[in-house]
C-alpha cells in the first residue's frame, strides 16, 4: 500500500511534464512552420553554390564532389544558427519568455520544448542538402547511413547549443543577425568549408582547428566515406563544444539573462 502511495505521484508528475513539454514542442514547431523564410534561404543558396563550385573542386581535389557538398552544407548549417538564435530571442522580443518562466513548466521543459523543433529543422536542412548532393551534384552514396545520421545529429546538437548561447548574449535582433552572419563566415571559412585547409595560408591552417566548422566538416566527410574512426574524434570535439555552450546558455537562461527587459 505504501509503495502505491509513493509511485502514483511520481507517475503523475512525469505525465504532467510530458504533456507540458509536448505542448511546448507543438507551439514552437508551429512558429517555425509559420516563418520558413530563413530555412528556404539556407537551402537554396548552398544548392546554387554546390552547382557552381563543383567543377572547380573536381579540378583541384581528388574528392572534389564530396567537398563541394559537405563544405557548403557545413557553411550554411552554421548560418542556420540564426534560426536557433531567433527561436529563443523572439520570445524575449515578444515579452513572452518571462511568462513562460513564470508558468508551471520547469526550465528543462522550456529548453526541450524550444530545442526539439529547431533540432528537427537543422536535421531536415542537412538531409535535403545531402540528398541534393547525391542526386544533382553526383556525390557517391554514403558508405554507412547510420554513421552519417549520427554525425548529422552531433553537428545539429553543436549548432543548437552554439545558437542558444548566442541568443542569451545579444541585446537586439540586429546584433543577432550580425553575430550569426559574421560568425558563420569566420567559423566556416577558417574551418576549410570554402577553401580546403591544405590550400589556405599557413597562419589560417594554424587557426583552423580552433573553428567548430573544421571539426564539423572533418566529421561529416569521414562519415560520408564510412570511416568510423575518423568520425569519432571530431564528434568528441563537437560534443565538447555543445556541452560547453549548452551549459552556458542554460546558466544564462536559468539566472535571468534571457529576460525581456534586457533586450
Amino acid at each position: 500500500m505504501s509503495t502505491e502511495t509513493r509511485t502514483v505521484p511520481t507517475l503523475t508528475t512525469l505525465g504532467d511534464a510530458f504533456h507540458r513539454t509536448r505542448a511546448l514542442v507543438g507551439y514552437n514547431l508551429l512558429l517555425r512552420l509559420r516563418d520558413p523564410s530563413q530555412l528556404i534561404s539556407y537551402l537554396v543558396t548552398p544548392m546554387v553554390f554546390m552547382l557552381m563550385l563543383q567543377p572547380l573542386y573536381e579540378e583541384a581535389l581528388e574528392t572534389g564532389t564530396v567537398h563541394a557538398v559537405t563544405g557548403q552544407l557545413v557553411m550554411f548549417s552554421v548560418f542556420a544558427m540564426a534560426i536557433v538564435g531567433n527561436a529563443i530571442f523572439v520570445e524575449r522580443e515578444w515579452r513572452t519568455w518571462d511568462r513562460l518562466r513564470a508558468s508551471r513548466a520547469a526550465r528543462w521543459e522550456l529548453l526541450v520544448g524550444k530545442a526539439v523543433p529547431v533540432f528537427v529543422v537543422l536535421l531536415f536542412q542537412q538531409t535535403v542538402l545531402f540528398v541534393y548532393g547525391i542526386v544533382v551534384i553526383g556525390m557517391p552514396l554514403p558508405v554507412s547511413l547510420p554513421l552519417l545520421l549520427a554525425a548529422m545529429s552531433v553537428w545539429g546538437t553543436t549548432l543548437l547549443a552554439m545558437g542558444a548561447a548566442l541568443a542569451t548574449v545579444v541585446r537586439s535582433r540586429g546584433d543577432l543577425i550580425v553575430a550569426c552572419d559574421v560568425g558563420a563566415i569566420v567559423v566556416s571559412t577558417v574551418g576549410g568549408t570554402f577553401l580546403p585547409v591544405d590550400l589556405m595560408p599557413g597562419w589560417a591552417q594554424n587557426l583552423a582547428p580552433f573553428s567548430p566548422g573544421y571539426w564539423g566538416l572533418s566529421m561529416l566527410r569521414a562519415a560520408v566515406e564510412g570511416d568510423a574512426g575518423g568520425t569519432f574524434r571530431p564528434a568528441l570535439v563537437c560534443l565538447s563544444i555543445a556541452v560547453a555552450t549548452g551549459a552556458f546558455a542554460t546558466y544564462r537562461l536559468a539566472h535571468g539573462w534571457g529576460r525581456s527587459h534586457l533586450v
